[in-house]
């Protein structure tokens, strides 16, 4: 098969996605990568979910394979990497795509269970898979690695541990990216902004009643960029940039995808 990725492994961490009308980032990563060549590990938490992406790349000719692990747990990290190696011969990109908000609040009103577990999640299900990916891209002097943050962790937001532990995810990026430059591999981070996906739809009309047109109108009204949400192919196709050669000289790297959203700040 031909393509930008042809003949790579990619591992895509956060594969499956939440139920509703829209494709999450995950998915539409994992399927993007198996369409440019790559054969693909996709990982989730539930392996239903997983297994739903990876019919859906088999579907269109592609390669992959469904495998249920919490990145948040070490033994489930050590384990993906070597089912990787095991199936595959090795592993070229890590793809990391976990990450969760609910319930978040403001500094006066958080609760310290929502704050503990938000880091925990969002933080350690980077942290991990690069620990134990590295190792492997270290030894073949080649790897791309790139982590989904959120332009949350610059731009204001109400929701104080989500903009946190993305603001790490960020600092976490840079410093694999210069700690691992001498091995060949690249760390680059992505910022989604407002993107139509379940987790952001159904969730967000879920834990606040809001109806979803209400919901998605409101949404498109804060993007400059042609008034309206990003899709998880936005996504998808600036993992694709960043996974390929035509990056190959760019680490270190946060990227917004957001439709001119954080210019804002400037």
């Amino acid at each position: 098969m031909r393509g930008r990725l042809a003949g790579r492994v990619a591992i895509v961490v956060g594969a499956g996605q939440t139920p509703g009308d829209s494709l999450g980032n995950g998915r539409a990563t994992a399927m993007l990568f198996a369409r440019e060549g790559a054969r693909v590990l996709a990982i989730d938490r539930r392996l239903e979910s997983a297994q739903e992406t990876v019919a859906r790349i088999e579907a269109e000719g592609g390669e992959a394979w469904a495998l249920g692990a919490d990145a948040t747990l070490e033994e489930d990290c050590r384990s993906l990497v070597t089912e990787c190696v095991e199936r595959f011969g090795g592993v070229d990109i890590l793809h990391n795509n976990v990450g969760i908000g609910d319930g978040d609040a403001g500094p006066a009103h958080l609760d310290e269970a929502a704050w503990d577990r938000i880091l925990a999640v969002n933080l350690k299900s980077v942290v991990l898979p690069c620990k134990h990916v590295l190792p492997v891209m270290r030894a073949k002097g080649s790897g791309v690695i790139t982590n989904i943050s959120s332009i949350a962790a610059t731009c204001s937001t109400p929701q104080v541990a989500y903009k946190a532990s993305k603001a790490a995810i960020n600092a976490y990026t840079q410093s694999l990216a210069v700690g691992n430059a001498r091995y060949g591999i690249r760390a680059n981070a992505i910022l989604p902004g407002l993107i139509e996906t379940p987790m952001a739809i159904e969730g967000i009309s879920q834990a606040t009643g809001m109806a979803k047109p209400d919901l998605i109108a409101r949404r498109d009204a804060q993007v400059p960029l042609g008034g309206r949400m990003g899709s998880a192919w936005d996504v998808a196709y600036a993992a694709l940039f960043l996974a390929s050669d035509e990056a190959k000289f760019i680490t270190g790297v946060l990227l917004p995808v957001d439709g001119g959203q954080s210019a804002r700040i400037g």
